[in-house]
């Protein structure tokens, strides 16, 4: 494979700690043997755009104008191609009023498409409560055919808490968390999980469960991107 010479353009910061393991991943992915093979890459960490669950939920401001312009941004420097490794914020993207300035791969869609073919039978989705709420996956499941499974209340709230221990970098407390839920929803189906959320591959990481068990959405984008930027 070869670089196309199309740079990627990523809207971080929604978490950081999501957005330097997208970049490790897509590094990992790139078919390159040196530094020259792997893409031009323009990262735009915006850490200080708004709760995306607290506003879905209607407890806080909409990211979406922010949102935009920094996707815009991101096209002026240069880039030819967007990526927000941001599940919940594709809740704000999807409505945009304006065209986005670039193409954007769509990181649900990736995922789920990623799902069905690792399990065409169906998976369990964790997330944070404001991408279960919003519908997002329901809407893409349904299109690409793939059956979800869902958590119940007290595991959605623990699933949550495990998304913000790793935002505050405490990763063996969101593994242990993860661990409980998917125990739990494993005794009712034994399906693989979709790691909805991108604080979750990382919490999944420190859970100790099985790797091929995870249909990460991290992954899934960057995998995705990786399709886009070489021949």
């Amino acid at each position: 494979m070869k670089l196309n010479g199309k740079k990627l353009g990523i809207l971080g910061g929604m978490g950081s700690a999501a957005s330097a393991e997208f970049l490790r991943i897509l590094a990992a992915k790139a078919p390159a043997k040196k530094d020259q093979e792997h893409p031009v890459v323009y990262m735009l960490a915006d850490s200080q755009i708004p709760d995306r669950t607290e506003a879905i939920l209607g407890k806080g401001a909409s990211p979406a104008e922010q949102m935009y312009a920094d996707l815009t941004k991101l096209a002026t420097m240069g880039a030819d191609i967007l990526a927000v490794p941001c599940n919940t914020a594709h809740y704000f993207i999807d409505r945009f009023t304006q065209p986005l300035p670039r193409p954007l791969i769509h990181i649900i869609d990736e995922t789920v498409k990623a799902a069905k073919v690792m399990s065409p039978e169906g998976v369990w989705m964790i997330s944070t409560i404001g991408t279960w709420q919003s519908g997002l996956y329901q809407t893409y499941a349904e299109k690409h055919g793939l059956r979800l499974c869902f958590p119940n209340e007290a595991q959605r709230k623990l699933l949550h808490a495990s998304i913000m221990d790793v935002k505050a970098n405490q990763l063996q407390e969101a593994g242990s968390k993860v661990r409980s839920v998917v125990q739990e929803l494993w005794t009712v189906e034994k399906l693989p999980i979709m790691t909805a959320c991108t604080e979750l591959p990382l919490a999944y990481a420190a859970s100790g469960l099985p790797k091929d068990q995870e249909v990460s959405s991290l992954t899934a984008l960057a995998e995705a991107c990786i399709k886009v930027l070489y021949e």
